[in-house]
């Protein structure tokens, strides 16, 4: 029987890489394959279009298994997460009644915010019927009152016999002051250190010292540059609390890594992997033993990328995030509220969150498998590509005196706020796609009434982001969409909507492709447009302009054909309505000494464009 047997590949001759090089470079006809086909991406190295079993075969993290350092495959031998939601209310009875109502719903970790007035009454109110053993309790507050807070919910956890079964943080945070504000810490963090590890000594699961790089991401970081300065981050609390005396593994597991997750999808995924085995290396670095070395991270569906117009692509955004963190194994997951730029979220929304990972925990079975990426080349191969470059990030900023002593300069948050002013000029050209804002927009809805008023405050005197004396860089959340809704928000409180008419004319596929093109295009300043199938003549087009009292006139058509139309069109129209035309023709300068001043294409920057537009169309 097993000399009947034969294997289904061996007939055929091996492929090589170079084989393949050759047959791609024959389907390309001459086109440059780097130019063509390598993507160069914003993280500071380029992803080939395809990988091979050579490409991954000297990787020093291959071979390895999940549970195993340096814990690249995962921390665990299960792939399960928790799902977090984050609690409010206007009194600890109501967080109490809020928190029992979304853990009846499948939530299993929960966000708590405190201010500076808050008691050991209130701590028991807000924790009443929750079983402290099975749920996580994550607890937020400002600096100066974590110690007090951490007094607190240790005496609770004590009453309640959970000191070996507790789970949950106490999330310290003295550097988020100098990121939101670019103010100083106005405590002395290694003494507060200190005395919150000696009041969490007698609970294990409890970690009290928070990376909170979700900021980073929120500001617009690129993934390697928010991978990167996380653990530099995580670095100076092991620093600070192993100079003052602290045992490495003790450090090391009161260290929790609260981290964003942005669109990206397997880089993201590859983000959290690079990020448990570079964290790995960095503890075992201090002498810690390898069970020290796990990193607990919990992850956040990014702000940045989430718009205010056709906010329920919002949900597919999130949705792929949630998934990124999920298949790399992080421990926790928030997936914040579709509606969460614009409103207070309700219960609708906050359903939706919770049941988006529901969705991938009960039904698609993701926590079944533990890193179901591992071994792919391609995952692989990112997972190596951002652990380099972030790496050398980390070593720069150890190199310049450490996380710390550059926040204290403003350099993180400048570098950041330079990522993000990147960002958003590639929305601007389009280049970062936003479906529904900057591509694709809905051209009939508005959001002016949907916005409710009111301001973010943290309530605790951290800081208010004005510029004051001593005061460095801080962080700039603008969202990625911020600057198109603006312009589209500008467009409906002017009471005007003006008409954009296409004008369509000649070469049926170009006419067509270039009617939508500009139709997106002038939607996203939130224009009425009036599309058409086409007309025999240019004046007939023009006719039917004036008759729908058209603001703006598009001509439509082909690069041969413009150099005929585009002069008859401008001059019938005579100045009744501003004339643009779709495209970039050879004829470009010669309808320029005409005259015609306005040409859209794929080149322009779309933002300042429409900018430019409103400012002559709604005055």
């Amino acid at each position: 029987m097993a000399t009947n047997q034969e294997r289904l590949f061996d007939m055929f001759e091996p492929t090589s890489t170079e084989d393949w090089l050759a047959k791609i470079n024959v389907d390309l006809k001459g086109a440059d394959f780097n130019k063509k086909l390598v993507w160069r991406t914003n993280e500071g190295f380029n992803v080939q279009p395809f990988y091979r079993r050579s490409d991954v075969k000297d990787l020093p993290h291959m071979g390895t298994l999940p549970g195993q350092f340096p814990y690249v495959r995962g921390t665990k031998d299960s792939n399960d997460w928790l799902i977090r939601q984050q609690v409010e209310g206007d009194s600890p009875a109501e967080i109490n009644k809020e928190a029992l109502h979304i853990l009846d719903r499948g939530v299993d970790s929960l966000g708590i915010k405190v201010g500076r007035d808050v008691t050991i009454d209130d701590l028991k109110t807000i924790l009443k019927g929750i079983d402290l053993g099975k749920v996580e309790i994550n607890f937020s507050c400002c600096p100066r009152k974590a110690c007090e807070l951490t007094k607190m919910l240790v005496e609770i956890i004590k009453d309640a016999q959970a000191e070996k079964i507790f789970k949950g943080s106490i999330s310290f945070d003295p550097f988020k002051r100098l990121l939101r504000h670019g103010l100083a810490p106005n405590i002395d963090i290694t003494a507060q250190a200190l005395e919150i590890l000696d009041i969490v000594k007698d609970v294990e699961g409890l970690a009290c010292f928070a990376v909170d790089s979700y900021l980073l991401n929120n500001a617009g970081a690129y993934i390697t540059q928010e991978l990167g300065y996380a653990l530099a981050w995580g670095a100076e609390w092991m620093s600070l609390l192993t100079e003052a005396g602290v045992e490495p593994c003790v450090a090391a597991k009161r260290i929790k890594f609260n981290m964003g997750i942005s669109s990206n999808y397997f880089m993201e995924l590859a983000k959290f992997r690079a990020a448990r085995m570079l964290w790995a290396e960095i503890v075992k670095a201090y002498g810690a033993a390898d069970e020290c070395c796990k990193i607990k991270i919990h992850a956040v569906t990014s702000q940045f990328n989430q718009t205010i117009y056709d906010a329920h692509v919002n949900l597919l955004r999130s949705m792929t995030e949630t998934m990124s963190a999920a298949l790399a194994g992080v421990d926790s997951i928030e997936t914040l509220p579709f509606d969460l730029q614009y409103k207070k979220p309700d219960e609708f929304s906050e359903r939706i969150a919770r049941n988006q990972q529901l969705l991938l925990r009960e039904e698609s079975h993701l926590d079944k498998v533990v890193d179901p990426a591992g071994g792919s080349y391609y995952v692989e191969t990112l997972t190596a590509s951002i652990a380099k470059v972030a790496w050398e990030l980390f070593n720069n900023v150890e190199d310049e005196g450490g996380f710390l002593a550059l926040l204290k300069e403003g350099k993180v948050q400048k570098a950041v706020n330079e990522s993000g002013v990147k960002r958003h000029t590639d929305v601007a050209r389009r280049k970062e796609v936003l479906l529904g804002t900057n591509q694709y927009p809905n051209f009939n809805e508005t959001a002016l009434g949907k916005i409710e008023s009111g301001e973010c405050s943290c309530g605790c005197g951290c800081g208010s982001g004005e510029v004051v004396d001593g005061a460095v860089d801080y962080l700039i959340f603008d969202r990625a969409a911020s600057q198109f809704e603006q312009l589209r928000l500008d467009t409906e409180r002017s009471g005007k909507r003006p008409k954009v008419f296409m004008l369509t004319i000649g070469n049926l596929a170009m006419r067509l492709a270039r009617a939508q093109f500009s139709s997106n295009f002038f939607g996203c300043a939130g224009y009425e447009i009036i599309d058409n199938i086409g007309f025999n003549t240019v004046k007939e087009g023009i006719d039917a302009a004036i008759e729908k009292k058209a603001d703006v006139v598009v001509l439509c058509s082909s690069d041969d054909e413009y150099a005929e139309f585009a002069p008859q069109a401008y001059d019938m129209l005579d100045g009744r309505a501003m004339f643009v035309v779709a495209g970039a023709p050879a004829c470009m300068e010669e309808l320029k000494e005409k005259g015609i001043e306005d040409f859209i294409h794929v080149r322009v920057n779309v933002l300042d464009t429409l900018v430019k537009f409103n400012a002559k169309l709604l005055n």
